[in-house]
């Protein structure tokens, strides 16, 4: 795995840096914001993961993730803060993390974060380069007007690819997709889609589903819906009348 840590506290980076090492990952280091921008551009399709920290100089965090995911959609982003305010963690999910982790941290714990983001992202990578257009069976989720491939990543409303999808959204869009019109809670939906116990606020998933929503609206009808004081559901059934 190739990984770029963004960390401005080089005695973080340096501790980081032995557990990278044991588990033999090619770990780089960028130390402010404009550095990190840098490096991360000089090879955008080249990078595995990204963990980053919201307090840099140079370019504020939020910054360097909207910057990133300008270059690279899909490129999986932790974010490392030391902000209590759920608010700047909502925040920067929605300007592209896929996931928090909230200092003092266990590097133990920001591995297993990792690993978790990254085998659902190499799903993307190891996808077959080419599938035909015409072979259904490609398709492992299917509605009257959704279609979704999980070996190549990629889901269509109305024929049409909803494009952009990061590693976080994608799932999202599988668990519920799966199920059309059932309705998840926040708290089954962090259990389904984040794959290892996860300690965050249930507003991660609202942010998430709102990236998702965007997304899916540049293609077609919205079909990812709200039930107010339960939590969200899939259902195209109105994909016709729009």
């Amino acid at each position: 795995m190739k990984l770029l840590m963004i960390e401005d506290n080089k005695s973080v980076s340096e501790m980081m840096a032995m557990f990278f090492k044991k588990e033999q990952w090619d770990a780089h280091f960028a130390y402010d914001g404009n550095e990190a921008v840098e490096m991360f551009n000089e090879d955008p399709n080249g990078w595995d993961m990204v963990t980053l920290d919201l307090n840099l100089p140079g370019k504020d965090g939020m910054q360097v993730s909207a910057d990133i995911r300008k270059a690279s959609p899909t490129v999986p982003i932790i974010m490392l803060t030391a902000r209590d305010s759920e608010s700047d963690q909502v925040l920067g999910l929605e300007m592209g993390a896929d996931d928090y982790v909230t200092k003092p941290f266990s590097p133990i714990t920001l591995i297993a974060r990792i690993k978790a983001l990254h085998r659902r992202a190499d799903l993307a990578k190891t996808a077959p380069a080419e599938q035909p257009a015409n072979a259904v069976s490609s398709f492992d989720v299917q509605t009257d007007h959704f279609k979704l491939n999980t070996k190549t990543r990629e889901a269509y409303l109305a024929g049409v690819q909803i494009q952009d999808l990061t590693p976080k959204e994608f799932d999202l869009l599988k668990t519920l997709a799966q199920k059309p019109r059932q309705v998840f809670s926040r708290e089954q939906l962090l259990q389904l889609v984040w794959d290892y116990e996860y300690y965050g606020d249930e507003r991660t998933v609202d942010a998430h589903i709102k990236k998702l929503r965007q997304k899916i609206e540049k293609a077609g009808p919205q079909i990812i819906q709200t039930v107010w004081g339960v939590g969200y559901k899939f259902d195209d059934s109105g994909v016709d009348a729009q």
